[in-house]
């Protein structure tokens, strides 16, 4: 298992700045950028995370052990695609009609929106996380392994040993983890879900997993696509 000392993220709107923030207080190195010229986010950068570097999208990349999409989903593609050849992904994007426009002309309707980042990245390994808890409970949420207050979020993809990874990572920056092996269970954090937007303890969102109907869930979500 890889050891993960930098922390690379693509984008440096609230959710890129907030993980960007528990990274640099869990002990890690954080590069981060945004759209644009450096110099654009290099400001805000300082002082909302000081301690963060303010780069280009390759130096993110090249000097970083693990890369968080950030970005809204509809630019992901944006990305060249070999440009993450060999990386260790977290997809912490999701489709929102206000930031990525009419869904049709950004996902297909047969797979989840992770299922479509990993199909593009295909040379990198993806997992999804840090997807249905809002910004502010990701901020002010995080606590140390075993304080009562301490809530968890639901981390998947294909690849077990990246999954495993990605959990721990997840645990160090103040979270306890629902773990999967699958990347299409990720529909289960997509807007209209019933964890898109939970903020819950360990129990409560394994319960919510558990009485998860995933399939019926997905055949609404076809079904809405259609329409």
């Amino acid at each position: 298992m890889m050891t993960i000392k930098r922390v690379g993220i693509l984008g440096a709107g609230k959710v890129g700045i907030v993980l960007a923030g528990l990274a640099l207080d869990a002990g890690y190195t954080v590069r981060i950028s945004g759209s644009g010229d450096v110099k654009k986010i290099a400001l805000t950068i300082k002082m909302l995370v000081p301690g963060a570097i303010a780069t280009e999208n390759t130096d993110v990349i090249a000097n970083s052990d693990i890369i968080i999409l950030a970005i809204p989903l509809s630019r992901y593609q944006n990305i060249p695609a070999a440009l993450l050849k060999g990386k260790l992904v977290i997809d912490a994007m999701n489709y929102w009609w206000e930031t990525d426009g009419i869904r049709e002309e950004v996902l297909a309707p047969d797979t989840t929106s992770s299922e479509q980042v990993q199909a593009y990245f295909n040379t990198s390994t993806l997992v999804k996380t840090f997807n249905h808890m809002g910004y502010h409970n990701l901020q002010e949420e995080a606590h140390a392994a075993g304080d009562p207050k301490r809530k968890a979020l639901f981390v998947t993809g294909d690849e077990h040993t990246a999954v495993n990874e990605v959990a721990q990572f997840v645990d160090t920056l103040g979270f306890d983890q629902v773990v999967h092996y699958q990347l299409a269970d990720g529909i289960m954090t997509e807007p209209g879900s019933p964890l898109f937007g939970a903020s819950l303890s360990y129990t409560d969102l394994k319960d919510v997993i558990d009485h998860f109907d995933q399939t019926e869930f997905g055949k609404k979500i076809a079904t809405a696509k259609k329409i």
